[in-house]
């Protein structure tokens, strides 16, 4: 035991008589540390980030888009073909047998007022059960009924950034504001949902029943601009889709080697779209993690060798006085191990310090993960000693005598 505690404080007080040597050293293994740190924090963050935000799109959520045009070999993008229509979202919610919510959906941007304010905005025009499928309650007051959509009663509901922007904390409900120079009567405020995956403000929005929305803003059309369903479970999310598709596929009369004229998205589809983007971004981050810390090792091992050489004498006296290859061997190890492992410590503060710079000043989300601590802190020790292995052994195997007669 006395023999490891010697073994040690030489290791220290030789790293101790080079301290920027040993510093410029341990540098590749901070910065790669670091990357680590900084890498799946910041990407952790981000899934977490964009599964609440997919999970702020709704319960189950399934979305029903109008598909592709082709006229003459030019093919157009997706919602160019505009074959979605009332009727369809009828059949959907008759004969679905997974899908325990639908709402038709129309769109537009509008500027709207009131008093002496005024904003541009989202207005969507939807079914009753948009609320269900988007789990999006009403904070104050209450959503429109069936018997308003049926009228195009000429109601809203407001989100939250509408009310910020136009009534400056006034009460919105009961008041008039006006869309397109059309009158419409406030008689709800959503919950505060945030923002979207594409980082669009959710509550910068007012919706309105879709018949208002369809002849009073847009004019009569028959077209639906998409559709949204829940499913009745998540579990059922792929046979609602799949009983979807195949009543579209009916009431469009497509013939089985034909492309669909309509597209569906679920909300496994975009996760796994967005876990791929993210996938690659680590992939990323790591590589250069990876190549940090490959360079933090060779310029440990470069050390180390010249350590060895220019300590060649110092060997030859510590075996001359009983010194064995093997303690020799154990402490030039323990030097690359110590200048590794204060590195890999250096670097897990300083990828710390990256991801509350980024959650600050960035605006991004991270999360600290445990396990990246713990890992980062091992890989340190594993490079420490595959590195430091080679010169170790070097110094082990110098001839006492010829290191004796070294200048």
């Amino acid at each position: 035991m006395n023999k490891i505690v010697n073994t040690i404080r030489v290791s220290l007080r030789a790293i101790n008589r080079n301290k920027m040597r040993a510093a410029l050293t341990m540098l590749g293994i901070i910065i790669g540390v670091a990357c680590v740190i900084a890498t799946i924090g910041i990407g952790e963050g981000a899934r977490v980030s964009m599964e609440s935000q997919l999970t702020s799109l709704g319960t189950n959520f399934l979305m029903v888009f109008p598909g592709t045009t082709t006229s003459s070999g030019a093919r157009g993008g997706w919602g160019s073909n505009s074959k979605l229509n009332e009727d369809d979202v009828e059949a959907i919610r008759s004969q679905c047998s997974n899908c325990s919510y639908v709402s038709a959906q129309q769109r537009t941007v509008a500027q709207i007022i009131y008093g002496n304010q005024n904003w541009s905005t989202t207005i969507y025009g939807v079914e009753t059960d948009w609320p269900l499928i988007r789990a999006w309650n009403v904070q104050r007051g209450e959503f429109f009924t069936d018997a308003d959509n049926r009228a195009a009663a000429k109601v809203c509901v407001l989100g939250q950034t509408i009310v910020e922007q136009l009534f400056l904390g006034e009460d919105p409900i009961g008041k008039i504001i006006r869309i397109k120079n059309i009158p419409f009567k406030v008689i709800g405020i959503l919950d505060e949902k945030g923002s979207s995956m594409m980082g669009q403000d959710q509550d910068d929005t007012i919706i309105a029943p879709y018949q208002t929305v369809k002849k009073k803003l847009m004019g009569e059309t028959t077209s639906v601009g998409t559709v949204l369903i829940s499913a009745s479970s998540n579990e059922a999310v792929d046979s609602a889709q799949n009983e979807v598709t195949a009543i579209l596929r009916q009431r469009h009369r497509i013939q089985t080697a034909m492309d669909d004229d309509f597209g569906i998205r679920s909300q496994t589809e975009m996760l796994e779209q967005a876990n791929a983007q993210s996938a690659t971004l680590r992939v990323l981050l790591w590589s250069i993690a990876g190549v940090s810390l490959l360079v933090g090792g060779i310029g440990i091992m470069n050390i180390m060798l010249v350590s060895v050489t220019e300590r060649t004498r110092e060997i030859g006296i510590r075996m001359a006085i009983g010194a064995k290859g093997k303690d020799i061997r154990a402490q030039f190890l323990i030097e690359a191990l110590v200048l590794a492992l204060a590195g890999g410590v250096a670097g897990i503060f300083l990828g710390l310090l990256i991801q509350r710079a980024v959650a600050r000043f960035g605006g991004w989300p991270v999360s600290l993960q445990s396990s990246a601590v713990v890992l980062s802190f091992i890989f340190s020790a594993l490079v420490g000693i595959f590195f430091g292995f080679y010169p170790a052994q070097k110094a082990s195997r110098l001839d006492p005598i010829e290191a004796l007669r070294y200048e």
